[in-house]
């Protein structure tokens, strides 16, 4: 399974950016796909997922209206469309694939395959 994330930078406070994660390896209906973060110093946290083929959708409170994930399956991509930027948006973001039950799903975990993270900078 290979998994690589792309599309960060460096964004002023209140803008936008699309992250990408480009899925292959396996045939993934059935699993579940997972934005986390993870800022300098702090612990990797869940920002977002989505099961595959459809269904339940979870976001941290913390993006909760300003993030969006969505899946195109024709290309095996996943984004992660990110408005209203903060500072404290500022980690690596990783993507993730796993086979997470319902309760578990927001856990690091919960999660077997990670690509390499792309880094997002909010400048205030």
């Amino acid at each position: 399974v290979q998994l690589q994330a792309s599309g960060g930078g460096l964004v002023q406070t209140g803008g936008s950016l699309r992250l990408s994660c480009a899925a292959s390896g396996r045939t993934f209906s059935g699993y579940t796909i997972a934005w986390f973060c993870q800022a300098p110093g702090k612990e990797r946290e869940f920002v977002a997922c989505s099961r595959w083929s459809g269904g339940t959708t979870l976001y941290a409170d913390s993006v909760k209206g300003r993030f969006t994930i969505s899946r195109d399956f024709a290309k095996n991509m996943v984004y992660l469309q990110m408005n209203s930027l903060r500072p404290d948006d500022t980690a690596v973001y990783y993507c993730a694939t796993g086979r997470p039950i319902l309760s578990t799903m927001r856990l690091v975990t919960s999660y077997s395959d990670w690509g390499r993270g792309t880094l997002v900078t909010v400048s205030s």
